[in-house]
């Protein structure tokens, strides 16, 4: 067994987890339900296939770099008589994620490889957030838990170099049977079938873990190459 590792960041992300039609919610960091269907959408299957193999995949992200909340709207109408009504959209901003899928060695390498070169588009929750940079980190020989905890820190330079102390990073992964302080969340999906959506619960524990990595030394050192008396002459 081994954890595939993904890095999730664009300049807008949304992972639902309790959306209504006229108010769509997210969550502060991926669902297994999202992740899963960008799974899906690389392999190419359809809304009515089966997500067994996948589900079984322990599940788990590290909040690396946060975002901030963004809320817009959108309008929509049903027809050219009828008056438009209002929906309300949150969004993660500049957020980055590391993901981990801890599985089989063989059916990881097959979704690395359609993530590489996925069937349909890829998107971080809706479809107008397409990912940004590199996607696919690899394959680590830990279990989930190690890998999250060992892999170094995926916030942008800029992140970085406002942190460049020690930080603590919250993961949060598919608890084991029994596992102390874990909790139920319902973002399990059963069928993404658009007659009838479904989901099931899981359970998930999180964790505060110190990431020993800190910024390279050039990032803290970087001179900016701007120099804001130049204007003025001499």
């Amino acid at each position: 067994m081994s954890t595939l590792l993904l890095r999730l960041a664009a300049p807008l992300q949304s992972w639902g987890v309790a959306s209504k039609f006229d108010t769509r919610d997210t969550a502060r960091e991926p669902t297994k339900s999202g992740v899963i269907g960008l799974l899906a959408a690389a392999l190419g299957r359809s809304r009515t296939e089966g997500l067994e193999d996948l589900n079984d995949l322990r599940f788990g992200v590290r909040i690396d770099q946060p975002g901030t909340s963004l809320r817009d709207f959108h309008t929509a109408r049903l027809n050219e008589q009828d008056p438009p009504f209002v929906t309300t959209r949150y969004y993660l901003a500049d957020a980055v994620f590391l993901v981990g899928l801890e599985g089989e060695d063989d059916f990881l390498q097959e979704l690395i490889e359609a993530l590489e070169n996925p069937v349909f588009p890829l998107y971080l929750g809706r479809r107008s957030c397409p990912p940004a940079g590199r996607l696919v980190l690899g394959l680590r020989e830990r279990d989930l838990p190690q890998a999250l905890e060992e892999e170094p820190w995926q916030a942008c330079e800029w992140f970085q170099k406002k942190n460049v102390e020690q930080i603590r990073l919250t993961i949060v992964y598919d608890a084991q049977p029994n596992e102390q302080g874990a909790f139920l969340r319902r973002d399990l999906p059963v069928s993404f079938d658009q007659r009838h959506r479904r989901y099931g619960f899981r359970m998930v524990r999180d964790i505060a873990e110190a990431i020993a990595t800190r910024a390279p030394q050039h990032l803290r050192e970087l001179p900016t190459g701007h120099d804001a008396m130049a204007g003025w002459g001499d």
